[in-house]
């Protein structure tokens, strides 16, 4: 893998992309290039955004955005939102919107890609009841929030004058 992913940024650059690269990071320390593993490096150096997955309670969250500012480019969390783990929209949204980073949560309507369950749903499967707490999702599949708090709080965060960058027009 370490041989390979430089070859594909390589390969997508050479393709002369409209859209930013990325390779996300997961796990490992991030700490500086020099405690990073050559793969971590590569996605680093040759990322345009760095993107990264985190579904750890909100000092997590804000220690690993801390930890990849470091290196000034955009960042985006790929994957956060896990109720359960006290990765929630209280916790993380705030903190997303306080350090300008993207953050796009898994599941949107229960039942269309079943991320709803939580993830002992692999050894505990919810077939009489559903869980107590949702994984991801947002809505009931007529339209109804989970819970709408989260959905207040949602529409306040993204209509907030300090809210998220605006894009420039076209040119």
């Amino acid at each position: 893998m370490k041989k390979l992913l430089p070859e594909v940024f390589a390969w997508a650059r050479s393709a002369h992309p409209s859209q930013p690269l990325t390779s996300g990071l997961w796990q490992g320390d991030w700490t500086s290039l020099k405690t990073l593993t050559a793969i971590q490096r590569t996605q680093v150096e040759d990322s345009d955004v760095l993107s990264f997955h985190n579904y750890g309670w909100p000092e997590d969250f804000e220690a690993h955005i801390l930890l990849l500012e470091q290196y000034h480019r955009p960042i985006l969390c790929t994957e956060y939102m896990a109720r359960g783990n006290g990765s929630t929209f209280d916790t993380i949204l705030p903190l997303a919107l306080k350090y300008r980073v993207a953050a796009i949560n898994w599941g949107f309507v229960q039942g269309k890609t079943q991320t709803w369950y939580p993830w002992d749903s692999w050894t505990r499967p919810y077939t009489l009841e559903q869980p107590a707490v949702w994984h991801h999702d947002i809505f009931t599949p007529d339209g109804k929030p989970y819970r709408q708090h989260e959905v207040d709080l949602i529409r306040a965060l993204t209509s907030a004058t300090n809210g998220p960058a605006k894009t420039a027009p076209p040119q």
